[in-house]
Formats: C-alpha cells, sequence, structure tokens
C-alpha cells in the first residue's frame, strides 16, 4: 500500500509531494483547532476523578453489580472508558497489575478495553476539529453501544471462563 498509492498517483499525473505537503499544511491547523477542545475535556475528565464522583458513582452502583454476579472492581473501567483512553489503559493495567491477567478481573477488564471506546474523546476531538456543534445523537448512540459493549464484555468472559 505503501508503493502503491504514490506509483498510482504518480501514473495519474497527480503530484504527489505538493499533494503530501498540502495535506500537512491541512493536518496541523486542524491540530491547533482541536486544542482547545482536548484541553476542555481533559479539565473535565480531571474535575470527574478529583471530586469524588467517579467513587460516589462505583459505590452506589457495586450493590446491583454484586448481585448480577459481575466483578465491583471493573466497575470504574466502565465509567473512565467512555472518558479517556489512556486513563482506562492505566486502570486496566492496574487491575492486571494486582489480580493477574488469567484472572476473571483481568479478563474482564481486557475484554471492555477491547470492546468500548472514548467516545467523549472522539466526539470532542473529531466534532471540534470540523466545526459540529449539535452532537447530540451521536453522543448517544456512542455512549449507548459503550454500555452495551461494557455488559457483552462481561457477559462473554463469564459464558466463556
Amino acid at each position: 500500500m505503501i508503493a502503491f498509492i504514490p506509483l498510482y498517483a504518480y501514473f495519474k499525473k497527480v503530484p504527489v509531494y505538493e499533494s503530501f505537503v498540502d495535506g500537512a499544511k491541512d493536518g496541523f491547523s486542524t491540530a491547533i483547532g482541536i486544542i482547545p477542545h482536548l484541553v476542555g475535556m481533559m479539565v473535565a475528565i480531571s474535575v470527574f476523578r478529583a471530586s469524588g464522583a467517579m467513587d460516589f458513582l462505583v459505590d452506589l452502583a457495586a450493590p446491583a453489580v454484586r448481585w448480577l454476579h459481575i466483578p465491583p472492581e471493573v466497575l470504574p473501567l466502565g465509567f473512565l472508558r467512555p472518558l479517556t483512553g489512556t486513563g482506562s489503559l492505566a486502570f486496566t493495567t492496574e487491575l492486571i497489575k494486582t489480580y493477574g491477567p488469567d484472572s476473571m478481573i483481568g479478563r474482564i477488564a481486557s475484554t471492555i478495553q477491547g470492546s468500548t471506546d472514548t467516545t467523549l474523546y472522539v466526539l470532542t476531538v473529531y466534532f471540534g476539529a470540523v466545526g459540529i456543534r449539535n452532537g447530540r445523537y451521536a453522543l448517544k448512540v456512542g455512549l449507548f453501544s459503550d454500555m452495551v459493549g461494557f455488559f457483552a464484555a462481561i457477559f462473554v468472559c463469564l459464558l466463556l471462563f
């Protein structure tokens, strides 16, 4: 693919290098444009965690998830994953380090990590980059799919392991 695309462009008489440089210029301006959105998202995540809101939500939901035979240790991952990829990966790493990769908690955390997405981060970056202001349906669908992925990951792990 790396060789095919430039060769194809060359035979189609497309100025390959100039097109690359123009795209790089656009990419740089896009990166500068999304910085305020990224900063806002990172501040919101920090406030969410530092305020104790995440711990409050986990403590509130813990009895219900225990009743469903879901390890409450993976609950923070359900709240973190839609917000931040790096934060959820760090939390998953900590769970694996604490409980082991072959434990049920380690398997569930790994499966959740692969079955869900960083919805709010994606919406912030991509919608901010192209100037979309009204993303309410994308937000609802994204968060719903994260919830489905979270519970499906748990169900599959409990079923298979």
